[in-house]
């Protein structure tokens, strides 16, 4: 028998004084109730309450047991409120596990989410594989091209493309690439343990009239750190592949150039991904849909005149009446494989 029903029914019986009104009130028959205070005294094998036809007492040892009972009842009573709050409104830590460039993409987003809910703290931890949402405890994942466990719910926040781009002092220097082929004599900075790219970032893919084809390029910087990757490129260290949406501003600038577009048409996605769809707590619906909002902003081609960009965006973000499976991905994407 549930022992929580039988310590209400206990405690309603003392604070009522009988059985019959104790029933009354948790909509029970008198029988249920009192079943269920003789089960609590023959699983204790103690007497809990003194009964007449007229009222019932409290026994020293049903006394003790009562205000434990209601000790108990008051702090279960205090859990549930706590976690209903935590459903309706964002509060609390919410744990986000990355991929390694998601980070730069969604600083804005943080930075105005800790504005609207001060209440939530944010624990982020950008990680080269997707961690164990469930083993480790994490609220959310926000990762490029992944390929999770399928246990996990999916919503795609935004779709982008790969472009490869490198300073002007760079091409300067070295010249402008117009095919990939001459990617070969140019110094490649490689961003390894990528999700996109694959684990070792030398092999770059791309397509033509002939089809899809990649080649393996060289160069005299390798890192995980998008940070330093971005510097590099701006730095005029060398030629970079990556994901339009984190160099965005610095092709719309000027700051970096944009080549071989016309070999890189492939989109990928941006994904979301959580352990439950049901009863998704407030601090990470909200948080959803903020990137969804903000991802949106960016487009496709910073370069092209303003009415292009209006028609064409980078990110097209997914709608949130359209909810929450992506589609899958087709072809020999870069990065398919990694997790």
């Amino acid at each position: 028998m549930d022992r929580v029903s039988s310590m209400l029914s206990f405690v309603k019986v003392v604070d009522t004084g009988g059985f019959g009104s104790a029933a009354r009130q948790l909509n029970l028959s008198a029988s249920v109730v009192t079943t269920r205070v003789k089960s609590i005294e023959e699983r204790l094998g103690v007497r809990l309450l003194n009964r007449t036809t007229r009222s019932v007492s409290l026994t020293e040892a049903g006394r003790a047991y009562y205000d434990r009972c209601v000790q108990i009842l008051s702090e279960i009573e205090h859990a549930e409120e706590a976690a209903q709050v935590l459903q309706s409104k964002p509060k609390g830590i919410l744990r986000l596990n990355t991929s390694p460039g998601i980070p730069a993409l969604i600083a804005r987003s943080i930075a105005e989410y800790g504005l609207r809910y001060p209440d939530v703290t944010i624990h982020m931890a950008a990680t080269s594989r997707m961690l164990d949402l469930v083993e480790e405890g994490y609220d959310l994942a926000i990762w490029y091209a992944a390929r999770p466990d399928p246990g996990l719910i999916v919503r795609r926040l935004a779709d982008y493309r790969l472009v490869a781009c490198a300073s002007p002092e760079y091409l300067a220097r070295h010249g402008r690439p117009e095919h990939p082929s001459e990617l070969t004599e140019h110094d490649c900075v490689i961003f390894y343990d990528s999700p996109t790219l694959g684990r070792d970032g030398r092999e770059w893919h791309f397509t033509g009239p002939d089809g899809e084809f990649s080649l393996r390029v060289t160069g005299n910087l390798e890192t995980n750190s998008a940070i330093a990757f971005r510097r590099a490129a701006l730095l005029g260290q060398g030629i970079i592949m990556t994901p339009a949406p984190l160099v965005f501003d610095d092709l719309k600038s000027g700051a970096l150039v944009s080549i071989l577009s016309d070999f890189l048409p492939k989109q990928f996605s941006i994904d979301a991904f959580y352990p439950h769809r049901a009863h998704l707590p407030a601090k990470v619906r909200t948080f959803i849909d903020l990137l969804v909002d903000d991802l949106r902003q960016i487009d496709r081609d910073p370069c092209a005149p303003d009415e292009e960009r209006s028609n064409s965006p980078v990110i097209q973000a997914a709608s949130s009446s359209d909810p929450h499976l992506a589609p899958k991905r087709k072809g020999n994407a870069p990065g398919r494989g990694r997790g």
